[in-house]
């Protein structure tokens, strides 16, 4: 069953989050229904019984919050989610399910929060509040050109790191590897997407699977036959790839 309503223009400061409501279950979706109706930062525009009928209406009534359902015949939470992963605009995230042991696919997919069935509505209303939170943090960062951090999944939770705090960003496939001190983190973001917004006088890309902080670079080094490399404060040299190499020198003066 598919609810279509019709969609209201830009939202305003103080607006309730647009929601949709997606689970293959009529009552859970009635359960849902009654309980964001008693939650005044809530307004269900929407409700989808299965993950393409629920693509359809994210296309069609661009909303702010999806209340998902992790499992569903054919196509599942987590195949919704991804879906949406590389889309610029995409609604925030909250799965609703039975099943605990999803909680790390959900997190690596940026989902701002994962509630367990029976839903209350206190829980689902502290998770409504971590959704604003997250939206007044997004815009706040809207207003700035570059990013000032990065919200990356860790175990069962969500962890806030500081752009500044990272000194290296290596590419794994769809991931980028955030080097952090001694330890590092995966976030589902492509290096080029992810160079895109960061500041380029605090970071450089030397090579098509590395990005620097600059002040993390001691020098440059001639390895012959037209190879340089960066040398890194402590002591690894990383190759410089030919594409970046005029960018590289004209950050040194030359």
């Amino acid at each position: 069953m598919t609810d279509i309503r019709e969609p209201t223009t830009d939202a305003g400061s103080g607006e309730p989050l647009r929601a949709l409501i997606i689970d293959d279950e009529p009552l859970a979706i009635e359960r849902m229904q009654i309980i964001c109706a008693k939650i005044p930062q809530l307004r269900v525009i929407g409700t989808a019984s299965d993950g393409a009928a629920a693509l359809r209406l994210i296309d069609a009534l661009a909303p702010d919050l999806l209340l998902l359902d992790m499992t569903m015949p054919e196509l599942d939470g987590l195949a919704v989610a991804r879906s949406l992963a590389k889309k610029t605009h995409r609604p925030a995230i909250v799965f609703v399910t039975a099943h605990e042991h999803f909680a790390v696919e959900a997190f690596d997919l940026e989902a701002v929060d994962y509630v367990l069935k029976p839903v209350t509505p206190e829980r689902l209303g502290r998770a409504i509040e971590r959704v604003e939170a997250r939206r007044e943090v997004e815009a706040v960062r809207s207003e700035s050109t570059w990013l000032s951090e990065l919200w990356v999944p860790h175990r069962s939770e969500l962890l806030r790191i500081e752009v500044s705090q990272v000194s290296r960003i290596d590419a794994e496939r769809d991931y980028v590897r955030l080097h952090v001190g001694d330890r590092s983190y995966l976030l589902l973001q492509t290096i080029a997407g992810l160079e895109q917004r960061l500041d380029p006088a605090q970071f450089i890309r030397i090579h098509r699977s590395t990005i620097l902080r600059r002040d993390c670079i001691r020098g440059l080094r001639h390895d012959g036959l037209g190879v340089w490399s960066i040398e890194l404060d402590d002591g690894e040299a990383l190759r410089i790839g030919r594409t970046y190499m005029a960018k590289v020198k004209a950050m040194a003066g030359r």
